[in-house]
């Protein structure tokens, strides 16, 4: 008897953890839309309180987690399971994100929070004092563009800044400056 209640109480944890991120949704438009206001809150940190008895840790890890997940959600179907699982991730950026998770995956490994903490930490010793690779995420039409201003580049210094002033070599590459900001905004 206590067995079977023990396997019924472990499977109703087990399909709501998946949820986590939903929630997470639903406190970050609360939060954005200010809609707590709503309900005659001052602050997002007193309804959450108030409302879900959750502390403003608790809420924003799951806004975070769910930001994770939604970062994560276009490159598979297989997803961190529960809030926990996502809390390593959340310290990374949102490529690394991506790779990180997509290199996980690929190891087969089983997806468990410590073994996705381990992972990371192993991964950032590996790393460390390597820049990231991240040209996986740069577009063919962006790298030709690169291609040819580099050729540019070398062909106006190889005669010397003859044909070309070093302005519009530092005017090209302050454009190309001002797009990757603009872009990444």
């Amino acid at each position: 008897m206590q067995h079977d209640r023990l396997i019924l109480l472990e499977n109703l944890i087990a399909h709501n953890q998946c949820h986590f991120h939903e929630i997470g949704k639903a406190l970050k438009e609360i939060r954005d839309k200010r809609l707590y206001k709503k309900t005659l809150f001052e602050t997002f940190e007193a309804y959450t309180k108030a409302r879900w008895d959750m502390g403003k840790s608790q809420a924003y890890r799951l806004i975070n987690a769910y930001q994770v997940v939604h970062n994560l959600s276009p490159i598979g179907d297989i997803l961190p399971c529960n809030e926990f699982q996502v809390r390593p991730l959340m310290q990374l950026g949102s490529f690394e994100q991506r790779k990180v998770w997509k290199d996980f995956l690929n190891t087969g490994i089983e997806i468990t929070a410590l073994n996705i903490k381990k992972f990371i930490s192993a991964c950032k010793s590996a790393d460390k004092g390597k820049p990231i690779d991240l040209t996986d995420q740069i577009s063919r039409e962006y790298m030709d563009a690169v291609r040819v201003m580099l050729e540019q580049v070398r062909i106006a210094q190889n005669d010397h800044w003859q044909k070309t002033s070093r302005q519009a070599g530092l005017l090209w590459n302050r454009v190309i400056q001002e797009k990757i900001l603009q872009r990444s905004i």
